[in-house]
């Protein structure tokens, strides 16, 4: 492929926009499926080749259902599944939900049948990318979990697993040269710093090293001069943000109106007792 390279002058959509990541990596083109593939392989510690995608849209017509997060449903050439997302606001609820999700994957699986069992299950793998929030209390942004007995430390060796990589425990990853970032890394900086044009000169050169990450940019600069394609999907984005920002209005609207009639009803019953509205004045306001 020929050779990525971003100018400081370039205006890039951001790739942690989850329909934006999706548009990255679920194309029907040898970039977005190496990419995908690489992005992958990264992670869960071993080369593989993305075979099929279900890409999890929800349809256009649809607009309740496009607030769901998007995400990238895939299948491995050696029968893995693999469950791909993209939070850019997760909720603090995260990690229970892809426990959720990772076990619905699991089980998804069809074994049905007189020729199979437990053993004919394939791996799965339920791939996080979180953004400003940190969820777990170390400084690690990379971790991989599996069920294991906490007591002795010791691994069902089960074939399902949860990685996150947090992209709010980057900064003193931000710091090293690219050099001596891992191919985790790598990625997670590129997430993280693509749009931050005083970070450009390091982008640049992950895209000289990392094929992977070089395709991804590919797509992305094709979806970015794309006037009609770009036009699109941030308006799928605003939607997202207009939607989320009215629930978070009317909860905060609901719970002011909550406090003034707890506070009417307090004032009432002070009333009864006989109490000065002075008096009752200075018990509310405290």
């Amino acid at each position: 492929m020929a050779k990525v390279f971003f100018k400081e002058t370039d205006d890039l959509i951001d790739i942690r926009y989850d329909n934006v990541f999706k548009a990255v990596f679920t194309r029907n083109t040898p970039d977005s499926i190496g990419a995908l593939s690489n992005l992958i392989s990264a992670f869960i510690g071993h080369e593989v080749m993305v075979q099929n995608i279900n890409a999890n849209e929800p349809p256009i017509d649809n607009l309740l259902d496009r607030q769901i997060r998007f995400d990238i449903s895939c299948k491995t050439e050696n029968g893995e599944l693999v469950n791909v997302e993209m939070s850019f606001n997760p909720d603090m609820f995260e990690p229970v939900r892809l426990e959720f999700y990772s076990g619905k994957l699991f089980t998804g699986q069809d074994i049905y049948g007189s020729t199979k069992n437990y053993n004919d299950l394939k791996e799965v793998f339920q791939i996080a990318i979180l953004d400003k929030i940190r969820f777990f209390p170390d400084e690690q942004f990379f971790h991989t979990f599996e069920y294991y007995d906490s007591s002795n430390n010791i691994s069902l060796g089960g074939k399902s697993k949860i990685i996150t990589i947090e992209l709010a425990k980057l900064e003193k990853i931000a710091e090293s040269s690219i050099t001596a970032m891992s191919i985790q890394e790598r990625w997670a900086f590129y997430f993280q710093y693509l749009t931050d044009k005083s970070k450009r000169i390091k982008i640049n050169k992950i895209l000289e090293e990392e094929e992977g990450i070089a395709m991804a940019s590919q797509v992305l600069i094709n979806i970015s001069k794309d006037e009609a394609e770009r036009a699109r999907l941030l308006s799928e984005y605003k939607y997202k943000l207009d939607m989320q920002s009215k629930l978070v209005t009317a909860e905060r609207d609901g719970l002011q109106q909550g406090r003034l009639m707890e506070r009417q009803d307090i004032a009432r019953k002070l009333a009864e007792i006989g109490m000065s509205a002075e008096q009752i004045a200075s018990i509310i306001e405290s």
